[in-house]
């Protein structure tokens, strides 16, 4: 680890991290870094990192695009029915006018 950090800090140099990290001196540049605990990021750990650790976030979202397909077939089933009908019922209103014309006069036969 030594190699990949550089030197352990020492003195008042130690406190440069925060939160629990540890400071590492890089000599060739002459610069601190700080390798942090795992719930903390940042140059110096300073920023608290919140995981989710939610094991059903797939199947929440499959389960959510499911519904919405539903839906929207629901609804497409409703327009159709709706179209339907109202076929049905224009055709249901030219067979009563066809079979009992009002503006005909009849025969004086």
């Amino acid at each position: 680890m030594m190699a990949d950090h550089g030197e352990l800090c020492d003195g008042q140099d130690a406190t440069y991290c925060m939160n629990g990290g540890t400071c590492y001196k890089i000599t060739a540049m002459d610069t601190l870094t700080c390798v942090c605990e795992e719930s903390y990021k940042g140059s110096r750990c300073e920023q608290f990192q919140l995981f989710s650790s939610s094991d059903g976030a797939g199947q929440a979202g499959l389960m959510a695009a499911l519904i919405i397909v539903g839906l929207l077939l629901l609804a497409m089933l409703a327009v159709v029915v709706y179209y339907i009908r109202k076929k049905l019922k224009a055709k249901q209103q030219s067979q009563q006018h066809t079979q009992q014309p009002y503006w005909k006069v009849q025969s004086r036969a």
